[in-house]
């Protein structure tokens, strides 16, 4: 800091000496520069407070150590396939169709061939023409309709995804909740619940987050069999152990009490496992009236976890009268920096809203296996009521940061609703704006303004940065 400030000393020196107006300006503007903005609140750039990505996840090592063990003494075979074709399965996964699409669809298939083989209706008796044209309809929804069925789980079934999702699960639900972590450091959670709670992904990366704070852990799920495993995963994998973490509950079925809250409540891929859009919305709000500070939903990235995500938010902000008893209203935490309408869904090709967490995934072969990314949408709602800090607008990445020699392209889903894309530069957004882009990552926050009109003077690659300009 001594150098800069020398610096700057012997520039001022030489503009009194008599030096051009321009080496003033050079001048003041580098002063203004040295100064930290009000965003950075004390941080250096590459930690500033919006960046809350993580490097790469590793297991808890009794969690892996624990994993290890049951695989080894399940002895399932072709184990390896299998994680990879039950892995391939859950990604390819769809919703349900409900019961009034099916309606519409066979109604209006109904109606166009019966429009188009008016000809035919003449020569045939008219209602065995009905007949043939609805078993027509029929066979063709059989055949176009995605055939959605429940997965049963079973101790060798559970072994199997234990390979496949444990890692990536656990790296997904732990870049959501460090979203709060980052955020909200005054949270200290005391209890937990996770919904769907499987093998316990969401109770280890929130134990590994506020393992201080939480005294009680409460994990449902209706299938025994995951429990079981769950349990055995807790201890090390050793029969009769003593548990790694205290205080964990396991239960079937939602606490009885309607007034019971958790300070965190989790549902991690959870809410793809239910047949039709009124059990989801039902149980969102049940979660939601359990919640006492966050509700955090983690999907699988692709088009129908992010639309399942988006679902549960229009029913937590439109249908707050229905919670009871806690009348504080719900506010979208993350990803959203708005509560408007998703753009990522109002345009014609759909692009889901998602985020990637580079994981080690456990070594089945014994040999370290490589690196791996999750692909995930994930939707935080709060009843914490959110400080304003001055009017910088954060704007969420939403997409990979590309990096330039001179600029930083970026994609944001900003406060407005609006989806823009940016080049961030040193000359146009000052070297505080431009090494802050430099240092995130997608998934991170930018501060965001609304910009003057465009500088038709700037670089050729200004022209990227749009109506917008970052801080």
């Amino acid at each position: 800091m001594s150098y800069v400030h020398n610096r700057l000393y012997d520039v001022c020196s030489r503009c009194r000496a008599g030096f051009p107006l321009r080496v003033t300006r050079w001048c003041a503007s580098t002063a203004s520069d040295v100064a930290l903005p009000d965003f950075l609140k004390g941080a250096p750039h590459r930690k500033h407070p919006g960046v809350t990505h993580l490097k790469t996840l590793c297991l808890p090592e009794g969690l892996q150590r624990g994993a290890l063990s049951l695989i080894h003494k399940s002895e399932v075979k072709d184990l390896t396939e299998r994680a990879g074709r039950l892995t391939n399965f859950l990604w390819s996964r769809k919703r349900a169709a409900e019961a009034s699409q099916l309606r519409e669809r066979a109604i209006a298939l109904e109606k166009k061939w019966m429009w188009n083989e008016k000809e035919q209706q003449r020569d045939t008796d008219k209602h065995s023409f009905e007949a043939q044209i609805r078993k027509k309809v029929l066979t063709e929804m059989r055949r176009t309709t995605y055939h959605w069925t429940p997965l049963r789980y079973d101790e060798e079934l559970g072994v199997v995804y234990m390979a496949a999702r444990l890692a990536g699960g656990y790296a997904a639900v732990l870049r959501a909740l460090n979203e709060i972590k980052k955020r909200d450091l005054a949270f200290t959670p005391y209890s937990l619940l996770d919904f769907g709670s499987g093998l316990g992904t969401a109770l280890w990366a929130s134990h590994t987050l506020w393992g201080v704070s939480l005294k009680e852990y409460v994990c449902v799920d209706s299938c025994g069999a995951m429990n079981t495993l769950a349990e055995q995963l807790l201890t090390g994998g050793i029969e009769a152990g003593e548990p790694l973490i205290k205080h964990v509950y396991f239960r079937q079925f939602f606490p009885v009490s309607p007034k019971v809250q958790a300070d965190l409540v989790v549902a991690a891929f959870s809410l793809s496992e239910m047949a039709t859009q009124h059990d989801r919305q039902e149980t969102v709000l049940t979660l939601w009236r359990k919640t006492s500070s966050y509700l955090v939903l983690v999907e699988n990235g692709t088009k129908e976890g992010h639309q399942i995500l988006m679902e549960a938010r229009d029913v937590l902000l439109k249908s707050e009268e229905k919670v009871t008893p806690d009348s504080r209203r719900s506010r979208t935490f993350a990803p959203c920096t708005h509560e408007m309408p998703c753009p990522k869904l109002l345009s014609q090709k759909v692009v889901p809203c998602n985020f990637i967490q580079s994981y080690y995934p456990l070594p089945l072969r014994g040999k370290n296996p490589e690196r791996e990314q999750e692909k995930f949408s994930y939707l935080i709602m709060s009843r914490v009521k959110q400080k304003s800090v001055g009017q910088v607008d954060w704007a969420r990445l939403t997409g990979p940061v590309h990096r330039r020699s001179r600029h930083v392209q970026c994609q944001v889903c900003c406060s407005n609703g609006e989806l823009r894309q940016f080049a961030v530069t040193k000359r146009r957004h000052g070297r505080h704006m431009y090494r802050c882009a430099r240092s995130c990552d997608w998934g991170d926050q930018l501060p965001v303004i609304q910009a003057e009109e465009n500088n038709p003077t700037d670089e050729t690659h200004d022209s990227y940065a749009g109506t917008d300009t970052m801080v």
